[in-house]
């Protein structure tokens, strides 16, 4: 309806000078008071024009700012949550990994990753390459994305989750992959995997989107993603030396404790900044995240508590992280009940995946990237569809849980095709890369560790 009414104001807006002459030969208005009439006439015409076009609300922009700073910084704290869980001779290793993502992936987001994410939709499938080098990409808002926000703000925003998403990958491989590898690995997998399952979720005309599947901030998109590829880097690069006999405990558990502790709380950014405002939306992610949060690390102590005799500090964070994971793809559709929900039954499940299921099957997922982000996300991409309701976002669905089992449906179906494509996928890859340049490091450079073999340099210098 825009478009019609605002091909008229121009037209008036044109035809203002020869009115206003025209009504002072009929009314005997002065030349002057001509003048002003028409100016009333234009200031009008500029008014309706304005308000016609999207625009920049400050208070959406700053929160947004805000959220990618802190998304940003969730990749530097996931570097001391794993980095403290290693041995002390892979330490920087884990470092130099989560910091070169920080670099390539912007580079990759850039010139070609929000184009493919984000651009104009290609059958369902990926975005064009319209926006190649983020061309078109300014600073006036997008309508389709987020119509209160510069596109670029929208833009940044998004990658930052590009940029965390495959170092959530690198949890399952550690203290095991040449550097030069994990570079390519990590920029074959942005462009062949992270992109266009973005664009299925999020963008514009993407079929899991138009199928109506419900993913608020990345679960299906970052921790199914991510979770089914490490399980693929599990098992293709095989278990450390010594698993699971003379691997050593976390090398420096308050790093880890540092490294989740912000991670929590950059995730108030990654859930309440996909509000992409920051009204009444943002504030329910915000607080269903917390809750999700608290609820899961109290859960897994307990569940420590009673099963190993101990409450632990690894088992807090752990659990922790775990209900960040559930509660992503949830935190704008569903209320407060429903994040509490979450936090308990992702702490038990992830519990039995970490405990039992690992060993059962023995794979080394080193720091069960897939117990937690592959599994816990799982079950938050199917519990959105549970206890999702319109009350909360009306532009959302009510889940099982509300009267409607079709959405319950629709997240099992894009929650499997996306675990399938990413593990399909990141194998092939990882193959590839092997043959290309080879994955593992030599047997003698793992026992002398990464930090000296890859990069001559070492996390410490002072021997206790």
């Amino acid at each position: 309806m825009r478009k019609p009414l605002l091909w008229i104001t121009l037209l008036f807006a044109a035809a203002a000078p020869l009115l206003a002459h025209a009504a002072s030969n009929l009314t005997g208005l002065s030349e002057n008071q001509t003048r002003e009439v028409a100016a009333m006439v234009d200031r009008a015409v500029s008014d309706k024009i304005a308000a016609a076009k999207p625009a920049v609300d400050t208070g959406d922009t700053a929160w947004i700012l805000i959220s990618a700073a802190l998304v940003l910084m969730m990749t530097p704290a996931l570097a001391f949550f794993y980095g403290g869980l290693v041995r002390r001779k892979n330490m920087l290793s884990i470092l130099m990994q989560c910091y070169m993502l920080m670099g390539l992936i912007t580079v990759e987001w850039v010139l070609v990753g929000y184009t493919l994410s984000f651009g104009p939709d290609h059958h369902g499938l990926i975005g064009g390459l319209d926006w190649f080098g983020l061309c078109g990409v300014g600073l006036a808002p997008n309508a389709d994305y987020a119509a209160t926000i510069p596109h670029q703000a929208f833009m940044v925003y998004q990658c930052m989750f590009a940029i965390i998403t495959p170092g959530l990958i690198l949890g399952a491989f550690a203290e095991r992959m040449k550097f030069s590898a994990f570079c390519v690995f990590s920029l074959l997998w942005a462009l062949v995997v992270y992109n266009p399952v973005a664009h299925w979720v999020w963008g514009v005309g993407g079929f899991l989107r138009q199928m109506g599947a419900l993913d608020f901030a990345g679960g299906a998109v970052v921790h199914v993603n991510a979770g089914m590829a490490a399980l693929a880097s599990a098992l293709y690069l095989g278990k450390r030396k010594g698993f699971p006999t003379h691997i050593s405990p976390p090398h420096n558990l308050p790093f880890a404790v540092l490294g989740a502790g912000l991670l929590w709380f950059g995730w108030f950014g990654f859930n309440g900044g996909s509000a992409l405002g920051s009204g009444a939306l943002a504030t329910n992610a915000f607080v269903t995240s917390h809750i999700a949060a608290g609820t899961a690390g109290l859960v897994w102590a307990l569940l420590d508590w009673k099963v190993n005799s101990h409450p632990t500090m690894l088992g807090t964070i752990t659990g922790a992280v775990a209900g960040l994971v559930a509660i992503t793809p949830a935190a704008g559709f569903v209320d407060p009940l429903g994040a509490l929900a979450i936090g308990v039954t992702v702490a038990i499940i992830c519990f039995v995946s970490v405990m039992y299921v690992k060993g059962k099957f023995g794979y080394d997922d080193s720091l069960d990237a897939f117990g937690v982000h592959g599994v816990g996300g799982f079950w938050g991409a199917l519990a959105t569809g549970l206890w999702a309701t319109k009350a909360v976002n009306a532009a959302g669905a009510d889940g099982l849980f509300h009267g409607n089992p079709l959405q319950f449906w629709i997240q099992i179906k894009a929650t499997v095709l996306t675990a399938v494509f990413s593990f399909v996928a990141s194998f092939a890859l990882l193959w590839l890369v092997d043959k290309a340049l080879g994955l593992r490091v030599s047997d003698q450079d793992e026992r002398i560790g990464l930090d000296l073999t890859q990069h001559r340099e070492t996390a410490y210098t002072l021997l206790d």
